[in-house]
Order: structure tokens, then C-alpha cells, then sequence
């Protein structure tokens, strides 16, 4: 089997557990929706990703960055599952929270717009272009992937993992792999970078569920809801 094809095959893989871990808070909005209220929940890991999307969107194009089509079409999908979870959390916001959305939207519209501009008009080849818009991702992808720090950080301190779901953590471990892999197969410095720090994360986090486990307090009343917005990728 040839390597493209391998490369194929593990992307397509990639994209099967991507889907998964952008689908991973949907009962946090089915308790939304039923409570017609979004509660203590912020927006800004959703509005976080939906940036984070749409600048990879824009690395995987052909112009910026050939043979990347798995990478378009993975984060195409995040951003359209993100834009509806961002969509349902508008609804039941109140008009300081909508008004927070709406801002925060037309700022990274306008930032990726720019970023479009500037590689159409002042960069001439996919390897310029590819460099300044992988750069980009790797910075938002760090940044994404300091997030769930302070869960660890907290798992750490009270010795339990109720708020640490495991299969989440798994899935981060399992998402940063197979895109590390897929980095590998066909060198891509700006895909490994990030996914080979998702990866650490991943494995730091179930290490942690292991140390911990026995310790863990189960019967607490409160719902882990919570820690699984914390840690969307």
C-alpha cells in the first residue's frame, strides 16, 4: 500500500474521532435546551473553536496548502456542529451574553478575513502561504490545548477525577495520534506540532485518571457537565 494511501486512510480516521470530540458537549446543550437557559456556561471555548476551525479551513485550502482535503473537510464540519452549538447558546443568552457572541464574532471574521487578504495578495507561493497560516494554527491550537491545564491542575488538588471524563481525555489521546501520524506520513510541521502537544496532553491526562481513581469521591452530587465544556477541543 502505498504511503498516500495510508496517509488517506489514517486521515479519514482522524476525522471519524475529530467528529466525535466536536460532538462531545451535545448534552451539555440538550440540558440547555431542556432548561430553555445556559445556566453557568460560557461561550468562549465555542467561539475559541469556531475561530480555531475556520483558520484550518484556510490552511487545507489548495492555494494555501495542496493535498490537505481531509483537513478542510473535518474542520468544515467542526465549524458548521460549533456555529450551532454557539447558535442554541444565543438563544437562551441573555442580551449581555448575545451582545458578548455577536463582538467576538465579527472580530474573527474580520481577523480571518484578513488573514485571507494578506496570503492571497502578499504571499506568491503555497510554502510562504502554508507557513504563515500553519503558523496561525499552531498558535491557536497551544492555546486551545492550555485549556485543559486547569482541570488537571484541579484533578491534582483535590485527588479526584469527577471532573476529568474519561472518555474525553481518551479521545484527545487517541484524536492527537492519529493526526500526528497523518503528520508524519507526509511531513507537516504545523499539523505535528500541535497534535504532538495534544497527544502529551492526552497521555498526561489519563495518567492522571489512574493515579487518582481510587481517590475519587463518586457519590458527589454535582454533575460533571461542566469539565466536559472545559475540555472541547
Amino acid at each position: 500500500m502505498k504511503s498516500s494511501e495510508v496517509r488517506t486512510i489514517v486521515g479519514i480516521l482522524g476525522n471519524v474521532i475529530s467528529c466525535f470530540l466536536f460532538l462531545s458537549p451535545v448534552p451539555t446543550f440538550v440540558n440547555i435546551w431542556r432548561a430553555k437557559s445556559v445556566q453557568a456556561f460560557k461561550p468562549d471555548v465555542y467561539i475559541a473553536t469556531i475561530l480555531n476551525c475556520a483558520v484550518w479551513v484556510l490552511y487545507g485550502l489548495p492555494f494555501v496548502h495542496p493535498d490537505s482535503v481531509l483537513v478542510i473537510t473535518i474542520n468544515a464540519i467542526g465549524l458548521v456542529i460549533e456555529s450551532t452549538y454557539l447558535i442554541i447558546f444565543f438563544i437562551y443568552s441573555d442580551m449581555p451574553k448575545r451582545r458578548k457572541i455577536v463582538i467576538a464574532l465579527i472580530i474573527e471574521l474580520i481577523f480571518v478575513a484578513a488573514i485571507a487578504v494578506i496570503t492571497m495578495l502578499c504571499l506568491h507561493t503555497t510554502k510562504n502561504r502554508s507557513m504563515l497560516v500553519g503558523i496561525l494554527c499552531i498558535i491557536l491550537n497551544v492555546v486551545m490545548y492550555v485549556s485543559p491545564l486547569t482541570v488537571m491542575k484541579r484533578v491534582i488538588k483535590t485527588k479526584s477525577v469527577k471532573y476529568m471524563p474519561f472518555y474525553l481525555s481518551l479521545a484527545n489521546l487517541l484524536n492527537g495520534i492519529v493526526w500526528t501520524i497523518y503528520a508524519f506520513l507526509k511531513f507537516d510541521p504545523f499539523i505535528l506540532v500541535p497534535n504532538g502537544l495534544g497527544t502529551i496532553s492526552g497521555l498526561v491526562q489519563l495518567v492522571l485518571y489512574g493515579i487518582y481513581y481510587k481517590t475519587t469521591k463518586w457519590d458527589d452530587d454535582r454533575s460533571s457537565t461542566q469539565s466536559s465544556v472545559e475540555l472541547q477541543p
